[in-house]
């Protein structure tokens, strides 16, 4: 019977040298989180999505029919039929296609404007819902969704405004440049007109990467608008070429209809994953990329050396320049990251669980004399747990471990106190 529980027990607990205890078992890296969040919560990705794609129907459909219209344009109008000779007559049409393009895209651009306080809707609540599952917290989808909508509806809109406006202007000054080339200028002003579109065009890009920045901030941070501006392009400049890449890879899915015009295939891809999880997937890339970004980042004041890449998103001194105008809450996060971060299985040895270990148990009818060995038993395997302890303890596993969750806290305590020296002086001035 003791041999079956024992077989049993390990059986449950798993071999810690084999490495499959709970501890070795989680996720060391976002990747890996990532994976197991795609893999053991897909379910709970694809209601999600659903539920953002009821609210970002509308957008859909107006970039659906504006596409419908260039389409039709391309076939109704006669921009190209007969090559001038024949008949009917056709006028002259100089400029006529550039015109329709500007007229069209201000109407698109419009729209997309009206129908984005509808899909704000939707991207609150699906970034707070994915937030909270790489947080690897408890989520009820529809309670969950929901409270995202009231807590970063606010922030969803600003991000998506924000791009709409500058998307709308810099789309306005391509359409206006064609125009204008097409209807002939001299050279001076077509270098003019191409550099225009040239820097209107990085606008359209630099817009998009700050938002993206923003909707990751803003589900993360208490801040105002013009902090959230300033602390989305400095950490996007401070990590420019991971952001470009990551920002790609999250809007893999959406790229498929790009590539239907080669196939039909990849239309129908394309539909499927937008209906399943093409919005989850892109916010779980970009959230679980940015929540690696925050770790190593946005930290207490730190001393010490510091890598290249650092110079851009820290000031001279060594303080984070990303800290909001309402640094309590982002002092809230940190010590939220510790408490949850630190813990007492990692940073103290623990014996395995050895094959050859007696552990006694008692029997069904016992008596004073099986109490007194099970005692004996327990003092006798006590010993040899604190042995193990005492001869590991100073390991460096243990004790960097153990350091790091110090130097931060004690970082945190002087960040507070610089704080309190400096309301002080503010009063007292």
């Amino acid at each position: 019977m003791m041999q079956t529980k024992n077989l049993i027990t390990q059986m449950l607990e798993g071999n810690e040298r084999g490495g499959d205890t709970a501890r070795n078992a989680l996720p060391s890296s976002r990747y890996q989180l990532f994976k197991d969040i795609f893999t053991g919560h897909f379910g709970v990705l694809v209601k999600v999505n659903l539920l953002m794609l009821l609210f970002f129907l509308p957008l859909l459909l107006v970039v659906f029919s504006s596409y419908i219209s260039a389409m039709s344009n391309g076939i109704l109008y006669p921009f190209g039929s007969n090559l001038g000779i024949g008949y009917p007559a056709v006028p002259d049409l100089q400029g006529t296609a550039e015109l329709i393009t500007l007229q069209t895209g201000a109407t698109m651009s419009i729209w997309i404007l009206v129908t984005s306080l509808v899909a704000s809707v939707g991207l609150a609540g699906g970034m707070y819902a994915i937030r909270n599952i790489i947080w690897t917290e408890g989520v009820f989808v529809i309670k969950d969704f929901w409270r995202g909508v009231k807590l970063n509806y606010k922030n969803a809109l600003q991000a998506a405004l924000f791009f709409c406006v500058v998307f709308t202007l810099s789309l306005c000054a391509i359409n206006v440049s064609n125009f204008n080339i097409a209807m002939g200028v001299e050279k001076g002003e077509l270098i003019f007109l191409r550099i225009s579109q040239v820097l209107s065009y990085i606008m359209i890009v630099v817009s998009a990467l700050m938002s993206f920045w923003m909707i990751a901030l803003g589900v993360n941070y208490k801040m105002k608008f013009g902090a959230l501006l300033k602390n989305s392009f400095l950490i996007g400049a401070g990590t420019l070429p991971q952001t470009v890449l990551f920002a790609i890879v999250s809007l893999i899915p959406f790229a498929l209809f790009f590539l239907a015009q080669f196939s039909e295939i990849f239309f129908s891809i394309g539909l499927g994953c937008l209906i399943f999880f093409s919005f989850s997937f892109a916010l779980l890339v970009w959230l679980d990329y940015a929540q690696w970004v925050f770790d190593r980042y946005i930290n207490p004041k730190t001393t010490g050396k510091r890598t290249e890449g650092d110079k851009t998103v820290y000031n001279k001194e060594g303080t984070p320049q990303l800290t909001g105008d309402d640094s309590e809450s982002v002092l809230a996060y940190q010590r939220s990251i510790i408490a949850m971060g630190r813990s007492h299985l990692m940073s103290h040895p623990m014996a395995p669980l050895a094959d050859g270990v007696n552990v006694y148990h008692l029997p069904k009818n016992y008596t004073r004399s099986h109490l007194k060995t099970l005692s004996e038993n327990r003092a006798m395997l006590q010993e040899g747990v604190d042995a193990y302890v005492e001869a590991h303890k100073n390991d460096a596993r243990y004790t960097e471990y153990e350091t790091q969750f110090v130097a931060r806290e004690l970082a945190l305590k002087e960040q507070e106190s610089d704080k309190k020296k400096k309301k002080k002086s503010k009063k007292n001035g």
